[in-house]
């Protein structure tokens, strides 16, 4: 059965990347995405396929990790029977509360140790991020630089465990799929991260990053639990609309300090990020 987990998580992995795509991408890969999920199909048996189907039909989070004993998607408390079964890797187990197929998290996971940041009230990007996690100042000349960058400074201020596996799985998602767009704005991302809530740090380069052909201005790297996926999409969509406009691009690569940054991200997607 560890095989079949392996095979729904990759399985998901790509039905994600293509929903993304299909909001920020030109269309020209779609075919490409819908023939790699068609083979990873393939290789799940009928009675698991069937389960997938099913559950990908409500929605398109269908996997879930393991998050303290809780399903990660709705944060339900799994019977310990069951949590053992996950653990063990024999069998199929889905989540008693919200149906979603269980995984345990391997020990190359992104753990998320600062909470939620989402926070009643809070309106833009300050639901999902703080001054603490802005870059004024990039340093990176190619995106690999940037993610590290960006990863040091969520380690530094207590945000995740480990800026080395947040890097490893930002580039291994930047291999299947560039996150930058059109917009002079990059997105690269973890899912599944164990724990918190979507957790965002933003930096900002003067002389532009080389990403996968592109140059970029503006990153924003993400943290996003598996419950919050579906909204990332809209996240994606709402951040872009913001700084696709030039003036507030300007504006932005003009600030000086975190503070300056901080004040002109907010104010800009206060409107568009709901």
């Amino acid at each position: 059965m560890k095989e079949q987990i392996a095979v729904l998580k990759e399985l998901q992995e790509v039905v994600l990347i293509r929903d993304e795509y299909y909001q920020t991408g030109d269309g020209s890969r779609m075919g490409e995405f819908n023939a790699k999920i068609d083979e990873l199909k393939s290789k799940l048996s009928p009675q698991v396929r069937t389960i997938f189907e099913r559950l990908y039909k409500r929605n398109h989070v269908a996997v879930a990790g393991l998050s303290n004993n809780c399903c990660a998607a709705c944060g339900m408390t799994v019977p310990i029977a069951n949590v053992q079964m996950v653990m063990q890797g024999r069998n199929l187990v889905c989540c008693s509360s919200c149906g979603r197929i269980l995984y345990a998290a391997d020990g190359d996971s992104v753990q998320n140790r600062a909470g939620r940041v989402d926070q009643e009230g809070k309106v833009g990007l300050e639901r999902f991020s703080n001054v603490k996690l802005v870059i004024p100042d990039l340093k990176a000349t190619e995106r690999t630089e940037a993610i590290a960058e960006l990863a040091e400074l969520l380690e530094k201020n207590g945000a995740i465990d480990s800026a080395d596996n947040v890097i490893a799985a930002a580039m291994a998602r930047e291999e299947i799929l560039s996150t930058a767009t059109d917009h002079d704005v990059a997105f690269p991302h973890v899912r599944g991260v164990e724990g918190g809530g979507l957790t965002v740090a933003v930096g900002v380069s003067k002389q532009g990053i080389q990403w996968d052909g592109v140059k970029v201005h503006i990153v924003f790297l993400a943290m996003i639990p598996v419950a919050v996926s579906a909204y990332y999409l809209r996240f994606m969509s709402a951040v872009t609309k913001s700084f696709g406009k030039a003036n507030v691009r300007d504006l932005v690569l003009a600030a000086e300090d975190a503070q300056t940054l901080w004040r002109l991200v907010q104010k800009h997607t206060r409107t568009e990020l709901k």
